[in-house]
């Protein structure tokens, strides 16, 4: 999240008012337009300051026209109903609220259920505010398992607890790595390898090593980390050196995709290596913004004194978040999504989004233009560069002509070692249909064409050309 400065109002105009906004006095509401930078003196009427933040945010992208995000941004009318019934329940109030803090505890039973865990009745988990908290609470379980058995030598000045993790995941971790005093070991792309490779991961741990982070569905091209292959690496290095290293999967975005269309990949508890699970409920487990979910396999993997306990109608409710107050209502949206849709729901929603992936990923193979980095044929998602022989533009020139046209097209450089890669991608989501699809074929199709003409890129800082960084 950005970090907004203050301004100075100086003589800066205040915001505008259209007269007929006023209440009853046309030329009151011209005269009392309240400032932009501080507090105004008095109330306004409920009417202009509605009219006034709605116009301004008309100007921000159509959400449905953002390719950029995994964020869900359509639900059912129903689903939006129940979610204003329930702003106004605060979700760390589960005394108050013994029903949603029910829903949440539902809703970890049916996610240990889908992920395979050896005893869902065992398995611990919670709701977040979404995946970056996730990861920060199973970041903070794996290095306090690591230092409660390494406390005869931590803490030490000599030792740093590390984790390790592939270039490609999601800042949350370097976050992590940065807020808790972790160092992280990433192992870096190769050639088409774009995410984790196994054998890279155990030769970078050590003693020291708390975990290893595997990402199912990397954000930078919707491929999955061989999890199995991970876990397997991880096994030949405890038969040769004693150490077993726990691993983490991100989920943030697969684990809602895998279990309903990849039903034959092992990635989840099935593998014993895996200790812990995140996904977003607001990616593709098809809720508004912002609902996570973290899960261990079993109380073992979680260490009780990281667990705040709350007593509820006479039960026990086991909380570990690092926000307090936050709204029930993306909870209860989760279990009616869970309701509505069951498993063959799921698999339906996810295999049209991955249908309409897979279908315009062929289409911009076919231009000629382009070279596909991946299908969408795991996550819905896929990217794509410009071919060899395209010189005249590049993919910040696409980004930014689509832009012109309403679509937002995140185009980007890939990390170390393959900084030489710049790529665009796609992210479909439910609402994403094949008919919006078409539309941005059209428009891509019609603006090809301009763009050949071009005596070379535009772009002369590609830092700079878009405000996607990851």
């Amino acid at each position: 999240m950005p970090l907004h400065l203050g301004t100075g109002e100086g003589r800066e105009r205040p915001l505008s008012v259209n007269p007929f906004v006023g209440e009853a006095n046309p030329a009151v509401a011209m005269t009392e337009a309240p400032p932009k930078h501080r507090l105004p003196d008095g109330p306004l009427p409920p009417s202009t300051a509605y009219q006034l933040v709605h116009d301004e945010l008309m100007l921000d992208g159509n959400s449905r026209l953002n390719l950029a995000t995994f964020v869900t941004t359509w639900m059912e009318p129903q689903a939006g109903v129940l979610m204003a019934e329930c702003r106004d329940k605060n979700m760390i109030d589960k005394d108050e609220y013994p029903r949603t803090a029910e829903l949440e505890r539902r809703c970890v039973a049916m996610l240990a259920d889908l992920w395979n865990a050896p005893d869902p009745g065992r398995a611990m988990g919670c709701s977040t505010t979404g995946s970056s908290e996730a990861c920060m609470l199973a970041g903070m379980a794996l290095k306090r398992r690591w230092a409660l058995r390494n406390k005869d030598r931590y803490p030490a000045r000599d030792v740093r607890p590390n984790l390790v993790m592939g270039v490609n995941v999601q800042v949350c971790w370097e976050k992590f790595c940065n807020f808790w005093e972790v160092e992280a070991r990433q192992v870096p792309m190769e050639g088409e390898r774009f995410h984790l490779d196994p054998g890279a991961a155990a030769a970078l741990c050590d003693e020291n090593t708390i975990g290893v982070v595997a990402v199912l569905g990397s954000t930078f091209d919707g491929s999955y980390e061989p999890v199995a292959e991970v876990c397997a690496a991880l096994d030949g290095l405890q038969e040769r050196t004693g150490l077993d290293i726990p691993v983490h999967v991100d989920g943030a975005s697969g684990a809602m995709v895998a279990p309903f269309l990849d039903e034959d990949l092992v990635w989840d508890f099935r593998l014993p290596r895996v200790a812990s699970i995140n996904t977003s409920g607001h990616k593709y487990g098809l809720v508004y913004p912002g609902v996570g979910w973290a899960l261990w396999r079993s109380p073992e993997q979680l260490p009780e004194e990281l667990v705040f306990r709350v007593n509820y109608l006479g039960g026990d409710m086991p909380t570990f978040v690092l926000n307090f107050s936050r709204p029930g209502a993306q909870v209860a949206a989760q279990y009616y999504t869970f309701l509505r849709l069951g498993r063959d729901g799921y698999r339906a929603v996810q295999g049209a989004t991955r249908q309409v992936a897979t279908a315009l990923a062929e289409h911009v193979a076919g231009i000629g233009d382009f070279r596909l980095l991946t299908r969408g044929d795991q996550l819905p998602v896929f990217a794509f560069t410009t071919a060899p022989d395209v010189t005249a533009y590049d993919v910040f020139d696409v980004s930014r002509r689509l832009r012109e046209r309403g679509w937002l097209v995140p185009a980007y450089t890939f990390p170390p070692h393959r900084e030489d890669l710049s790529a665009l991608r796609i992210v479909c989501r439910n609402g994403f249909t094949a008919d919006l699809a078409e539309l941005l074929v059209a428009d891509l199709d019609e603006l090809l064409p301009e763009l050949r003409r071009q005596s070379g890129p535009l772009t002369r800082d590609r830092r700079a050309a878009t405000s996607f960084h990851h």
